[in-house]
């Protein structure tokens, strides 16, 4: 009997003790992290220290929260995994009853000191995999910094980068690389992306190459996110609005001078362009070196390259407060003074042909004069004839009646030919003028359409 106890005992323990395998405790009593573990915290997971680990880093896009052209930064939704192997934390799921995977506090384990350059955010748990893969994810909120190139805005593409890289370790100890590629990061991003805003995404692209920083060679793991902008609301609220403008400018000189309406017109349209610079002041950075093709936009050469050099000197881009704007701005204003002269001139002409008036009448009045003073001695008699009638006027009147009106008629048109060149210098100057301004707008229209097209078509 004592000996069928014996064995009964034995086969409950036996039970019991594989019951308790079947516990997470006994899965963490077996990698010995029931307590703290120190080794485990701080030494780089590997049995032979000349084995490098490798840090697997995947990032997800999930959205496009805001770009700031003025700061240049960009905020950005995504989520990264990194995965390396820990050769101390091992196990064989059928001997804890299928276990697979195992969550613990990431103050426990050694982590790899990978950070995002640009901004980081973790979660404080990683997990354990059978052979020995830490998988750590973060869904974080990143502000980066980022170079922007706005030539071609509004129908610019942008190019970021977020650069992994070891803090302390070097590239023989800790490798970066990724699990997925770049086309499938980007397929997986696509279709988790929440948000886009303004921005929608092209691609992804990833880099992995080691820099050389003091006697260390270091890798970077570099993932090129590339972005354009949605053009739409710029095309409806600031293109199409202002070459509407650019189009009554155009239309303002067929209209006549002599009704005075010419110059008013101009001067209200410069007026509504200039509202609508103060109120796209804020949408482009003052940094930046580079003029976009919206900015060149129907303005004439010399003036542009004339600006361009004035704000190069003096670095400062006031210009970008509203580029697209200004430039119609400018060319606009140039019509206003153009109206101006042209309009003086014209006034100038009409003065000058009242001055010319007077001269000729008393050039008349002396040639009577003087033919009343040629009159023969026996002027006497000159009364009793001139009571007569007008049908009764002699040979000698009608004479003198001719003289004055053909004297009247040549004065009259020797001084009409000097104000006239005012008047046909004012239309030589309108003419010449307009074409030129056409042929400008024509010209910068399609060089710049073309270059906006290129820019779009090349990703």
């Amino acid at each position: 009997m004592s000996a069928l106890r014996t064995l009964a005992f034995l086969a409950l323990f036996g039970v019991s003790s594989q019951t308790s395998d079947c516990s997470y405790v006994g899965l963490l009593t077996h990698l010995n992290l029931t307590t703290t573990n120190d080794l485990l915290a701080t030494m780089r997971p590997v049995k032979v220290w000349t084995t490098p680990t490798l840090v697997q880093l995947d990032m997800l896009l999930y959205g496009i929260l805001e770009v700031d052209e003025k700061s240049q930064t960009v905020t950005t939704h995504i989520w990264v995994e990194t995965r390396w192997t820990n050769e101390y934390l091992t196990w064989n799921p059928n001997d804890f009853c299928g276990i697979n995977m195992l969550t613990v506090p990431r103050s426990t384990l050694w982590l790899p000191d990978v950070e995002i350059l640009e901004d980081i955010h973790r979660s404080s748990v990683v997990n354990l995999y059978p052979n020995g893969s830490v998988v750590g994810t973060a869904r974080e909120r990143l502000t980066s910094t980022c170079r922007l190139n706005l030539l071609m805005f509004p129908f610019d593409t942008q190019e970021c980068n977020i650069t992994f890289s070891s803090i302390n370790s070097d590239g023989n100890a800790i490798q970066l690389g990724s699990v997925n590629t770049d086309k499938a990061l980007t397929y997986i991003s696509e279709q988790f992306m929440v948000t886009k805003g303004e921005w929608e995404l092209v691609k992804m692209e990833i880099f992995s190459f080691i820099y050389s920083k003091t006697t260390h060679d270091k890798q970077k793991l570099t993932y090129k996110v590339i972005i354009s902008r949605k053009p739409k609301l710029y095309v409806i609220n600031l293109i199409i609005p202002l070459l509407y403008f650019l189009v009554l400018d155009l239309a303002s000189f067929f209209i006549s001078e002599a009704r005075g309406e010419k110059l008013g017109f101009k001067v209200t349209l410069l007026l509504s362009i200039s509202v609508m610079l103060l109120i796209l002041k804020d949408m482009l950075p003052s940094t930046e070196n580079k003029l976009p093709w919206i900015a060149n936009l129907l303005a004439p050469p010399l003036l542009i390259i004339y600006l361009d050099n004035i704000t190069l000197t003096r670095k400062c881009r006031w210009i970008f407060l509203a580029s697209y704007c200004l430039a119609i701005f400018t060319i606009v204003g140039l019509s206003v003074l153009e109206a101006m002269l042209v309009g003086y001139l014209y006034d100038l002409d009409g003065c000058c042909s009242m001055m010319a008036q007077s001269p000729a009448d008393a050039q008349v009045d002396i040639l009577v004069e003087d033919e009343n003073h040629k009159e023969p001695a026996g002027a006497k008699e000159i009364p009793e004839k001139r009571s007569l009638p007008l049908d009764g006027l002699n040979c000698c009147d009608l004479l003198k009646l001719m003289k004055v009106n053909a004297a009247r008629q040549e004065v009259e048109e020797q001084d009409q030919r000097k104000p006239g060149r005012y008047r046909r210098a004012a239309v030589i100057i309108d003419s010449v003028y307009f074409a030129l301004y056409f042929l400008t707008d024509f010209v910068f229209l399609i060089y710049m359409n073309a270059e906006w097209f290129s820019a779009i078509y090349t990703y």
